[in-house]
């Protein structure tokens, strides 16, 4: 930080945040004022390669190696050029974290709670466009999908996480006579590494914030695939007036930056979102440095699942549809919430399958830039080949294809929203997460609702979100306790997706992470280590007690 160094808050009183609220989605109809602006960046961001240094102690670093960001859904438009870290760089990273480390952590913690309150106030206001645009092209999202993730949810991270910081400073130890309690919340000693997905621009902003409000300084490494839309995010924190070193944005291999930061003595934990076989690597790898680190790191991983849809005979159809239809193909089924295994009753299943292929068969997808498609391309050329190979692989065991299983690389990669329908519960891609636009169909008889609920239990390693669809309560009473376990987030007579900041908290658990609860005080509490404080006003004069005669 450049002024001088802060040793004690100079405002007396207590503060308390801004009224928290959720921000509003706008919803971009053609001819309104924001279709135009957004429009009109789209067409600026198409027209550049943009280059993306690392951002370090505040200064922008190229290191010469770089990689290209293309479009998703037009391969042959360049967005970025990116400066990949090599390992001299995470050190320096490290580095310039830890030497703003002590400022920072000094800072009244309304002074840094307000560096992001105003990046919220920019996000939702005059870096709407940018963020949106960038997410929109990199990311291949529609509209809608950008609006929620990248301007809604962002903002909502920062404002209630700055509100979460204010709870939790006001919570104190109660008090005898003659003492005073309380609590310290200091941040955690050393630097968080934060590790962010592809899918989601505010999950990169997220989880190398959140410790950052708490008093942490952060190493963040985006997801290569995200690295365009991680570059807007950081030079809006630099805006907003985060001082330099308290987030470092590096590029590149995840792997070697995990690997140098976690054998640095003073990293303290680990923010993360991504494959559950990378973070299980992560926690070996933080096993296997134990005996080099200063303290005992924190993992807060959400590792993404293999998310369900339950319907029992009662269903309403017609919402049935519609849920199963947004959960598994909005943004391409790219989403850890996204539903992949659905199980319908036999009696329902006619009216079902008509409406899903007919919803299905409906949707535009195509360039996402063009805010009358819904659907876009998957991320990139792997995810393309395992989704294709997937259903190639699951129709060759004898499922079948409702609708969908067309696959398109010629513009970019496009997978076309896919129905499968198997009669064996517990086929390859009933079980494992494919991470696209891709659910697979299970139809059991009406009589088998009890035992269909077992099967759903015991079918996939993750628990991350479920929904069941039902207007016979003791039917949703049964599901939501036999269950319970099965889902971090659970759902009744809606799409498994969606959580909202503040009003649904995120995660879950088996495979499918720490259920830390992404969005909530609980997320906030893992990035502080409190001190107990005992002051005695008038201490005891005499060793012995009344006992002793």
């Amino acid at each position: 930080m450049t002024h001088e160094r802060i040793t004690a808050s100079t405002i007396s009183g207590t503060l308390s945040t801004p009224p928290v609220r959720n921000e509003a989605i706008k919803d971009y109809r053609p001819g309104s004022p924001e279709r135009s602006s957004l429009e009109a960046e789209l067409k600026r961001q198409q027209g550049e390669i943009k280059q993306a240094p690392m951002v370090i102690g505040g200064q922008t670093v190229e290191s010469g190696n770089t990689f290209e960001v293309r479009s998703p859904h037009n391969t042959s438009l360049q967005l970025a050029e990116v400066h990949g870290a090599g390992p001299e760089h995470v050190d320096r990273a490290i580095r310039a974290a830890l030497d703003a480390a002590h400022d920072w952590a000094a800072l009244p913690w309304q002074d840094r709670v307000a560096v992001f309150l105003r990046a919220a106030d920019l996000v939702a206001g005059t870096w709407r466009d940018r963020i949106n645009a960038s997410t929109i092209l990199g990311q291949s999202k529609s509209i809608y999908q950008s609006e929620i993730d990248a301007i809604v949810e962002m903002a909502d991270f920062w404002r209630f996480n700055a509100h979460f910081v204010e709870r939790i400073y006001a919570e104190q130890p109660m008090s005898a006579p003659g003492m005073w309690n309380y609590l310290d919340y200091r941040p955690l000693e050393g630097f968080v590494l934060a590790l962010t997905p592809f899918n989601f621009t505010c999950i990169g902003a997220n989880l190398s914030s959140a410790p950052a409000m708490m008093g942490n300084v952060v190493v963040w490494k985006p997801s290569e695939k995200q690295a365009f839309s991680a570059q807007y995010t950081m030079e809006l924190l630099l805006e907003a007036g985060l001082p330099p070193g308290v987030i470092n944005l590096v590029h590149g291999d995840g792997a070697m930056v995990s690997d140098v930061a976690m054998r640095h003595s003073e990293f303290a934990g680990l923010h993360f979102t991504g494959s559950t076989t990378v973070f299980r690597s992560i926690w070996r790898k933080a096993g296997e440095n134990l005996d080099n680190l200063r303290s005992y790191p924190r993992l807060v991983g959400e590792t993404g699942g293999k998310d369900f849809v339950l319907a029992h005979p009662s269903a309403g159809v017609d919402a049935l549809v519609v849920g199963l239809g947004r959960g598994a193909f909005e943004y391409q089924g790219q989403k850890c919430s996204a539903p992949s295994r659905a199980y319908i009753p036999r009696s329902l299943w006619p009216q079902v399958s008509e409406g899903l292929k007919d919803l299905a068969e409906s949707i535009p997808q195509g360039d996402v830039a063009d805010m009358s498609n819904f659907m876009g391309a998957v991320i990139d050329e792997t995810a393309f080949n395992r989704h294709k190979e997937a259903v190639e692989a699951a129709v060759a065991s004898g499922s079948e294809v409702l609708t969908g299983a067309k696959f398109d690389p010629s513009e970019g990669w496009f997978v076309a929203p896919t129905v499968l329908v198997t009669e064996n519960p517990q086929s390859d891609t009933m079980v494992r997460e494919l991470f696209g636009p891709v659910l697979t169909v299970y139809v059991y008889d009406d009589d088998s609702w009890d035992k269909t609920l077992d099967v759903i239990d015991d079918t996939s390693p993750y628990a991350l979100t479920g929904a069941v669809f039902s207007n016979d309560r003791s039917a949703v009473h049964q599901a939501t306790n036999r269950l319970r376990n099965a889902a971090g987030n659970f759902y009744i007579n809606d799409k498994p997706t969606g959580a909202v900041v503040g009003q649904q908290p995120f995660g879950g658990s088996r495979a499918s992470g720490t259920n830390d609860k992404a969005g909530s005080i609980y997320n906030l509490l893992r990035w502080t280590t409190p001190r107990t404080i005992k002051e005695t006003f008038s201490p005891p004069t005499d060793w012995r007690y009344p006992h002793l005669g």
